[in-house]
């Protein structure tokens, strides 16, 4: 049994620059996918936990989940076959069954593993999870809190995990660079076999300006970084969600799948001073009977799918970016008048006090609403216990690629797939860490140069860059010429900022914009490649559906 008082956390001062951490299990990213394998590993007391977190704690992505967690609960009406039905449907049939059925048919245990770290889900009266019902969903299934699940969850996890001695939290570190043979001066390509990591290069937090990276040697490395919105102009994610576990892991010579299907959220409160994150409009309240309106009161829904405004994601957020066009409107509009005030006070009280706040009661007002960059369904491609390609490196959450939401993401389908390959990972972790040693030959992080005020300006317009090639050209709608038009400006953009990174001492901001252009390429990519309109991806040079041809 592993012994509290071992130092399986060791500190080695290299010198005044440079310090080496070791640790048994290394998780990068402190959301609902982090925190979750970081429990479920220190309960079984075989190694010291450390979770790098970019920021605070409290400011995952998982905080501004609102929706809640697609899990079958009410037998009476709902089953295993109806949820997996509905997540192949919204997946556009190219989900991988195997991870559906995985994750549809965990989620009853994991609710209650969440419920037992203390994430308390609204209940009826007779003590009953009060259920709603979202968009491409046939049954009420979504646990939730009130409108702001996503916070709950991470409140929940955040307790257990500050309350657990085996878990080392380390708050505003950066993940440089995953550690591979390539780093120990190793040839290392896609084809190469036996990749392995060995952890991680971090940048510590009372250094960010003067660029001390320090070495963190782990046994095991799991990258739960979430996902990349911000590599476009509007964004439900906040500023931080710069894909940078999925930009790691490339650069590192891992399998990345899935990257065309970028989710757009079809209904984020228009408010051109919040950008990222631009405030959510939970697709909770279309489930609750809101109905999208033109800001003329005509609904348009009815030209686009016969669900209405319940239908899948993709569809709603097409559907609204074409009737913004046809009219010449920067939004449309979400209606709940006709609801009970009351009642949408009670069910939506954080939706309610934001609105009022830029002068909107959403009991007598439209909602003003546009689609907005919200999930990638792609990402670090993993098998059914969440390892990569790469030995050693297990991919939770967003930024990993299981299979389970294909061409597009099922309403709140996130959340638990989180915690399900939380699970599958630390079972399959377990079982293999005393496999594995530290290795003791990498180097430390090499780094001499300065950086200029000059250089800080190119990286804050790059970044503004960035986000207009993803948005322009790589959008909702999308053809060849944009996309090759993005590839263009992206391959300049890379070209730049590598030689920027290569002279200057790393910094949070160098590292970010290299991950967003890195991971803007493989959007952009996957894009061109797929030559028919599929789930997320849709293309006018294609216009069939794929399997309809």
């Amino acid at each position: 049994m592993f012994n509290l008082q071992c130092f399986y956390y060791l500190c080695t001062i290299i010198d005044e620059k440079a310090m080496v951490y070791k640790y048994d299990f290394l998780i990068i990213g402190a959301g609902v996918a982090g925190m979750s394998y970081a429990l479920k590993i220190a309960r079984e007391k075989k190694g010291r936990v450390c979770i790098i977190c970019k920021t605070a704690l409290d400011e995952a992505n998982t905080s501004f989940a609102q929706g809640g967690v697609a899990s079958v609960t009410d037998l009476t009406v709902d089953n295993f076959e109806k949820h997996i039905n509905d997540t192949m449907i919204a997946g556009d049939y190219i989900s991988d069954r195997q991870a559906v059925e995985q994750v549809v048919r965990m989620a009853p245990e994991q609710i209650q593993e969440l419920v037992n770290w203390g994430v308390q889900f609204d209940r009826k009266e007779n003590g009953d999870f009060d259920l709603h019902r979202e968009g491409g969903h046939s049954e009420f299934r979504i646990l939730h809190h009130a409108d702001d699940t996503g916070a709950e969850i991470q409140r929940g996890l955040m307790e257990a995990v500050r309350n657990c001695p085996d878990i080392d939290v380390k708050e505003h570190h950066f993940a440089v660079e995953i550690i591979t043979q390539h780093h120990l001066g190793v040839r290392v390509t896609r084809r190469s076999p036996n990749i392995q990591c060995y952890g991680a290069y971090v940048l510590a937090p009372s250094n960010a300006a003067n660029g001390r990276v320090d070495t963190y040697l782990s046994k095991i490395t799991v990258l739960c970084t979430g996902g990349c919105g911000a590599v476009y102009l509007t964004t439900s994610n906040p500023v931080i969600a710069t894909g940078d576990g999925i930009a790691m892991a490339y650069r590192a010579k891992a399998t990345v799948a899935d990257m065309e299907f970028v989710q757009f959220h079809p209904t984020v409160l228009h408010n051109p001073k919040e950008t990222h994150p631009a405030y959510l409009i939970t697709e909770a309240m279309r489930g609750y009977g809101g109905i999208l309106k033109l800001p003329n009161g005509e609904t348009f829904m009815e030209k686009y799918d016969e669900r209405l405004s319940l239908a899948p994601r993709d569809i709603v957020a097409r559907a609204i970016d074409k009737e913004m066009k046809i009219h010449g409107i920067d939004h449309v509009c979400l209606d709940v008048t006709h609801k009970p005030a009351e009642e949408t006070r009670h069910h939506f009280p954080n939706i309610y006090q934001k609105c009022l706040s830029i002068g909107i009661d959403i009991t007598q007002d439209y909602i003003p609403v546009r689609p907005a960059a919200h999930y990638m369904c792609g990402g670090i491609k993993v098998d059914l216990n969440g390892q990569s390609s790469i030995q050693r490196l297990y991919a939770l959450g967003e930024c990993s690629c299981t299979g389970l939401h294909g061409g597009n993401r099922l309403a709140s389908n996130s959340l638990i797939e989180a915690v399900v390959y939380a699970e599958t990972a630390a079972r399959h972790s377990l079982e293999h860490v005393d496999l594995y040693d530290w290795n003791e030959q990498v180097p430390e992080w090499n780094d001499d140069g300065t950086m200029t005020n000059e250089e800080k300006v190119l990286i804050t317009q790059s970044v503004k860059e960035v986000n207009l090639i993803m948005s322009n050209y790589v959008g909702i709608v999308r053809s060849d010429l944009r996309l090759h038009r993005a590839w263009d400006r992206l391959d300049m953009l890379y070209e730049e900022t590598e030689r920027l990174f290569k002279r200057v001492k790393a910094s949070r901001d160098i590292c970010e914009l290299r991950n967003m252009i890195n991971v803007g390429y493989l959007i952009t990519r996957w894009a061109l490649e797929r030559k028919e309109c599929r789930g997320l991806h849709f293309t006018t040079d294609y216009p069939q559906h794929g399997y309809d041809k």
